[in-house]
């Protein structure tokens, strides 16, 4: 590249910086919120453009400038609204944690599995927004639990070989994906609750409890079968 070339392109740049420093962060969240709020209503291929400038109130090139293609642009928002949901999530034993991740979880699942069907097939044609998706809505999320679980074994609740810990977070992450695929039905706080006590405690050998029979007792009021 000779100096007269490298002397424009970073005129180029100066100038695209420029415009980059006119766009306030809390007017990026609009845009990063109107084309998540699309991807959930439409699907991605119905994202456009045109449909978050007009949901937003400015001009298609004020986008262009930002984000050059759609994909960057659904990357750069699912990025900017990464959460980590379980964060803080600590009640002193891995049943009670995961109690308050079912809780939790309840609350925003739905929306987030939307996002994971609407990006389905495009996350396998641009890997970008395959990286991005997981940094926002699977990573954070498999951290937490796998820390409850680290927490679980030093606190002597479960072994440290425990065969079903590494399955813990794939099947609750699995029911919050499936249930509404299979059933047409969010996984609400009351499926996901019973979820808890009857598939994840139970495989973890943690059915004691307040109001919980030992694992082996018979339940209250019945008697236990004669040996």
């Amino acid at each position: 590249m000779t100096p007269p070339e490298r002397l424009h392109e970073q005129q180029l740049c100066e100038q695209a910086m420029s415009r980059r420093s006119k766009i306030t962060p809390e007017r990026e969240q609009e845009f990063y919120d109107a084309v998540l709020d699309q991807l959930r209503e439409c699907g991605y291929e119905a994202v456009t453009m045109e449909g978050v400038a007009a949901r937003t109130k400015c001009s298609k090139s004020t986008l262009y400038r930002q984000w050059k293609t759609k994909p960057q642009f659904v990357a750069a928002a699912l990025r900017a609204n990464r959460c980590v949901r379980f964060a803080g999530i600590d009640t002193g034993s891995l049943a009670g944690d995961l109690r308050a991740a079912a809780r939790a979880a309840a609350t925003w699942a739905w929306r987030d599995t939307m996002i994971v069907q609407a990006l389905s097939h495009a996350v396998l044609q641009d890997e970008d927004l395959q990286h991005a998706l997981r940094e926002a809505l699977v990573e954070p999320e498999v951290e937490a639990i796998d820390e409850f679980v680290r927490r679980a074994v030093a606190r002597g609740e479960i072994a440290a070989g425990h065969p079903a810990a590494e399955f813990v977070t794939v099947q609750l992450f699995g029911v919050l994906r499936a249930r509404p695929l299979l059933e047409g039905k969010n996984a609400d706080e009351d499926y996901l609750g019973r979820f808890v006590e009857a598939v994840l405690l139970p495989v973890l050998g943690l059915t004691e409890g307040p109001g919980r029979p030992a694992a082996g007792s018979a339940p209250t009021g019945q008697a236990a079968p004669a040996t």
